[in-house]
């Protein structure tokens, strides 16, 4: 059986009591950390606190050539872990399709994801949110400014009087990638985007999960005279809020919104 375990926003303790039974009971326990990573411990942090051996994988070898994780999936128990909520990115989808088309069960243990840990830090109402987005570093896409897709999400939300979700672009383990930063941060975020939406409002969540989260709401152009610490951040563009979401960013994130 092939197990896919979230482990959570921060550290070795996000993870659900179900999740750590699963790493207990496990013959070997795979792990990537280039779509996302706990920045509140490190791999050997959370293989200690958990008492297993941790495998950690490169992005060649889960995305290109996972026999290693399906073999050990196919002769006996194996775990596959990733921050957040394990089934997110595309990669674990691909990879668990791998072993279901080799005859090796699979089950999901759920970790709290980004995306809801930015509603319930915010008070944005979570049905409330549109189709969320992710900003690249301009290297990255090859481009200037703001990508076209990314303006496009965001106006099409706002059009709708939808938040906007905005996750910020993570470079770990990319061969394609030579930039010397490897997370944006939200006021490098708001700077960006204050270009395509100068009057919007803007949320930053900075390192959701940890015991003290940063929850900032102001103009884009506000933010990005800021700085919010430690990654990892993310940035929330609101839409029409009801009345309750305004008390929420102005009493949890400091909002300069009257009534």
């Amino acid at each position: 059986m092939l197990t896919f375990v979230g482990l959570g926003l921060y550290d070795e303790q996000s993870i659900t009591i179900e999740g750590r039974e699963a790493l207990q009971a496990a013959s070997t326990v795979f792990a990537e950390f280039y779509t996302s990573r706990l920045v509140g411990a490190t791999a050997s942090e959370l293989a200690s606190y958990h008492d297993i051996d941790l495998q950690v994988l490169d992005r060649a070898t889960v995305e290109r050539d996972p026999g290693e994780i399906l073999d050990a999936a196919e002769d006996d128990d194996a775990v596959f872990v990733t921050a957040g909520d394990t089934m997110v990115s595309t990669t674990h989808v691909d990879l668990r399709l791998r072993a279901e088309r080799r005859g090796i069960e699979t089950r999901v243990i759920h970790g709290t994801t980004a995306q809801t840990a930015a509603g319930s830090l915010t008070g944005l109402q979570n049905y409330r949110f549109g189709k969320a987005t992710t900003l690249p570093f301009e290297d990255a896409h090859g481009g200037e400014g703001v990508p076209d897709s990314v303006v496009e999400t965001i106006t099409d939300n706002r059009s709708r009087g939808l938040h906007t979700l905005v996750y910020l672009d993570i470079k770990i383990d990319d061969p394609h990638w030579d930039g010397t930063e490897t997370f944006m941060t939200a006021d490098h975020a708001a700077g960006h985007l204050a270009t395509e939406f100068p009057d919007a409002l803007g949320v930053a969540v900075a390192r959701a999960g940890s015991p003290e989260p940063v929850v900032e709401a102001d103009t884009l152009d506000a933010l990005a005279a800021d700085g919010f610490g430690d990654p990892l951040h993310l940035l929330v563009v609101p839409g029409d809020l009801h009345e309750m979401e305004r008390d929420a960013l102005r009493h949890l994130a400091g909002a300069p919104i009257s009534r």
